[in-house]
């Protein structure tokens, strides 16, 4: 989780986790110690998101001159530009070299200052580090997200009319058309991330959810109160095995208890409901529109 870039923490608490990995894995520090490479201790993205961007080469505007680059590609200019995408390569190569470099020569200095601790209290601390992440425990899945809602007049079983995508809530300003992002599935809820952000852009607790299925093989909707969610991912089963794993234990946590009779009248003051806890939307249920071929 934390090595495919899962876990969003600063750079620096990444090197203390890959110490920490170190310790261990290895105990003190000693350059006899077999050493892991640093793919294997550190998220490669974050190494390669130092590197400067791709030079950006607008399009051609008229055919004329894309007919021209495309004469010219062919010939010296061609060879010539094909030299420089390799030399710009062999400098990123080099690039990288030194930044990982740098990288682990931090985590090793990191790794010496835990000398003396135990391989139980190293993997106790870095739980622990990894666990100060509000979505610890949840299962994240990359989705494509767009907001729908019904045509209006249109029946079940008949097309959906994608709309722009829209906040999900007064805190959370996505912006407009499909949006790349986190599907997180925990125990107690459903959240959104901006990939690599640490706090959710919307969650929603099980109460609230009250359908979910998959559309077709890559895309899964969720209905949350009043709008719901089409997600385009390649893990449709898996988010719904998932999903239906929760929402039966917290169907099963939401039985109604054996109560004793009232004491006294009922008044018509609202249910104050306990803090963290939000109101049920109706039975959840697991029902794919017409036509879907997912159960």
């Amino acid at each position: 989780m934390v090595l495919r870039g899962y876990v969003p923490t600063s750079e620096e608490t990444l090197q203390t986790l890959a110490a920490l990995r170190l310790q261990s894995l290895n105990s003190d520090f000693s350059t006899h110690a077999p050493f892991p490479r640093l793919e294997e201790l550190f998220p490669p993205h974050v190494l390669h998101a130092r590197l400067p961007p791709p030079p950006h080469r607008p399009p051609s505007k008229c055919r004329g001159a894309r007919l021209r680059a495309g004469l010219l590609a062919g010939g010296l200019w061609g060879q010539a530009l094909a030299k420089q995408r390799a030399e710009r390569d062999q400098r990123l190569r080099g690039r990288l070299r030194e930044e990982g470099a740098s990288t682990m020569a931090a985590i090793v200095e990191k790794w010496k200052l835990l000398q003396g601790m135990g391989r139980p209290e190293a993997m106790a601390a870095y739980v622990a580090l990894v666990r100060e992440w509000p979505g610890f425990g949840s299962t994240l899945f990359d989705v494509d997200l767009h907001v729908v809602r019904p045509r209006l007049g249109v029946g079940q079983g008949q097309a959906w009319q994608w709309a722009t995508l829209t906040p999900l809530s007064p805190q959370s300003p996505v912006g407009s058309g499909p949006q790349r992002l986190w599907l997180g599935i925990g125990a107690k809820a459903v959240s959104l991330y901006k990939p690599g952000e640490p706090e959710p852009l919307d969650s929603f607790c099980y109460g609230r959810i009250s359908s979910f299925g998959a559309s077709d093989s890559s895309t899964f909707r969720l209905s949350v109160e009043d709008q719901d969610l089409l997600f385009e991912t390649s893990q449709v089963d898996q988010i719904a095995q998932l999903l239906n794993t929760y929402l039966a234990s917290a169907g099963a946590q939401r039985l109604p208890q054996p109560q004793e009779p009232p004491t006294s009248p009922p008044t018509s003051e609202p249910t104050v409901l306990p803090q963290g806890l939000c109101p049920a939307a109706g039975p959840w249920q697991h029902r794919p529109p017409v036509g879907s071929s997912h159960s």
